[in-house]
């Protein structure tokens, strides 16, 4: 199966998207360290001459409209990729309703393990579709901000933009 890939800009800095012919597979950051996603095969950039891939046009456009505060939820065919625990917890993301968040114990109660409050945190830390896929809606027990791989700014501003209805673009 071959992924395709695009580089966009977004108000959180450069964002790989990277697509299966089964639906998104990943969402990179910029600087994201090399093997916290792991796709198994190598990711070529999406060169101008070829057809976009479909996914992958779709998703900057769900993405712009999120970033903008006209879209609250995703609607994107996926293709998530990783252990079964894993794949459980990106599952319970996914549930957290835009504008609410959860702690990690929360989320491990939820899944029926409260000693894992740990593995869904390295879970969550590995979860390859962020911002679609929200782990930025989890946080410490304190209500502090913990781990993002975009940084704890942007999980900040994805918080914020969700609560109050902002919106990332410059006006």
């Amino acid at each position: 199966m071959s992924l395709a890939s695009k580089t966009i800009e977004s108000p959180v800095g450069k964002l790989k998207l990277v697509a299966s012919d089964k639906g998104l597979a990943a969402v990179l950051w910029e600087d994201d360290r090399p093997h916290r996603v792991r796709l198994g095969e190598r990711i070529p950039e999406s060169t101008s001459g070829h057809q976009p891939h479909p996914v992958l046009v779709q998703t900057e456009r769900q993405l712009n409209e999120y970033f903008a505060g006209r879209r609250k939820e995703f609607s994107l065919p996926l293709d998530i990729r990783g252990t079964p625990f894993q794949k459980h917890v990106w599952e319970a993301l996914l549930a957290i309703p835009f504008g609410e968040t959860r702690s990690y114990g929360q989320l491990a109660k939820q899944l029926g393990k409260p000693r894992a409050t740990r593995a869904v945190g390295a879970a969550n830390g590995r979860n390859p579709i962020p911002i679609i896929v929200p782990c930025h809606r989890v946080i410490g027990s304190s209500g502090r901000l913990t781990g993002f791989g975009g940084g704890l700014e942007t999980k900040a501003l994805l918080l914020r933009l969700e609560k109050k209805g902002d919106t990332l673009f410059r006006q």
